[in-house]
């Protein structure tokens, strides 16, 4: 394994993270979350136009720019740097290798290249309290029962004249109030014989009600979306195994998710060193107290730690590698506690500032918090390693 990035994946670091220190900023992220869309459009508009952001992953056939997942993770760790308000990891991270593993021809054609460009923008519903379970990041449920089940509860899809419609509600949808496309986890076939399928929904369908949530996190917008006998589009065909592409996304997923965290865990920390060095206390800054070092020292470590982890999940989803399965949720697991860390100092050792809603440090903790959430909690992203590696299984069993 050669652990260096190639020229190419170093210039995207590079030039994102000089767009971000543009137009990214304290102001304009405060701003774009206070948007009814909850981010930037233009920011939004300028990532995918002058770095093709949204295709990054997508290959050149369908419009992007035939990059991995290592590609998309390193721009997740800038993104996660600047804390960036963007439909990034709803769209590019979640939504479009759905598309592409499970779509017909005619759907990868018509939406992939608009998804790549970023003219289309898409987030993916699946009911249940957290996206963990539908992406087997805390365990691999083969029956789906994630989704709800039975004859209420969750999504329930039917056919109708000229093709299909969907009913139910899903209350944590990432994007979900301003995704120009859906794709929605439903059940079929009624109760005896109930499987889950992947349909699409426009954001404009009849009988679609979408409203914002308010989130912990107020970086990563999510909606609730209520679904009255909406016409829906069979994602792929009925022979698709959506259970199986949802937990191969998985993967993919968590190493962005960890790379990202990872990037606002360096971040906070950069800026808590700075602080530090430039607050005095005693007629002397705070950060020569040989406390205030070792906490510092170890928070580093763990990031660097993270960071590694991130790395390797990315590259392992993109090889793919022995451990892949588990590297993800392992690596995810890493960030997202070194994030939390590395907030939870920056709060206190800025001091009265800290903790005050003008100050930014807090945002970085409200990501560490709603990601673990959303994604985890972290001990049962290792227990599912732990499973899946068989390490607790006695031998001979």
């Amino acid at each position: 394994m050669d652990a260096r990035f190639t020229d190419e994946q170093e210039e995207v670091r590079r030039t994102l993270r000089d767009l971000l220190d543009k137009r990214c900023g304290p102001q304009e992220l405060r701003a774009a979350v206070d948007t009814p869309a909850g981010h930037d459009r233009a920011l939004w508009t300028a990532l995918a136009g002058h770095l093709g952001l949204p295709g990054l992953a997508l290959p050149e056939t369908c419009g992007g720019v035939g990059g991995t997942v290592t590609e998309m993770a390193l721009a997740c760790e800038e993104t996660g740097r600047a804390l960036a308000p963007t439909p990034l990891l709803a769209t590019a991270v979640l939504a479009a290798p759905l598309l592409l593993a499970l779509g017909t021809g005619a759907q990868r054609a018509g939406l992939l290249p608009r998804i790549a460009s970023g003219g289309l923008t898409a987030a993916l519903a699946v009911p249940g309290p957290a996206l963990a379970a539908a992406l087997a990041l805390t365990g691999h449920d083969r029956r789906g029962q994630w989704a709800g089940g039975g004859r209420a509860g969750g999504v329930q899809a039917r056919r109708a004249e000229g093709g299909w419609q969907v009913y139910g509600q899903v209350d944590q949808v990432l994007d979900g109030h301003s995704a120009e496309l859906l794709v929605v986890a439903a059940h079929t076939g009624g109760f005896a014989r109930s499987r889950v399928l992947l349909f699409l929904v426009r954001g404009d369908a009849a009988g679609l009600t979408r409203v914002r949530q308010t989130a912990l996190d107020a970086t990563r917008p999510q909606g609730r979306i209520q679904l009255r006998d909406v016409p829906a589009e069979l994602l792929g065909d009925e022979a698709a195994d959506a259970l199986s592409a949802l937990a191969r996304l998985g993967g993919t997923a968590a190493a962005c998710l960890a790379a990202e965290a990872v990037g606002a865990a360096g971040r906070v920390l950069e800026r808590t060193v700075e602080y530090v060095g430039q607050r005095e206390q005693f007629g002397r800054p705070v950060g020569s107290f040989q406390a205030v070092k070792h906490r510092l020292a170890d928070a580093y470590v763990q990031v660097q730690a993270a960071r590694s982890a991130a790395y390797y999940a990315a590259w392992a989803a993109a090889a793919p590698a022995p451990g892949a399965e588990t590297a993800g949720s392992l690596a995810l697991a890493q960030a997202l506690e070194a994030l939390r860390r590395a907030a939870a100092e920056g709060i206190q050792l800025h001091g009265g500032i800290g903790f005050t809603w003008e100050h930014e440090v807090h945002l970085y903790f409200k990501r560490a918090a709603g990601d673990e959430l959303l994604f985890g909690p972290v001990h049962r992203l290792r227990a599912h390693a732990a499973d899946a590696a068989h390490v607790f299984e006695e031998a001979g069993t």
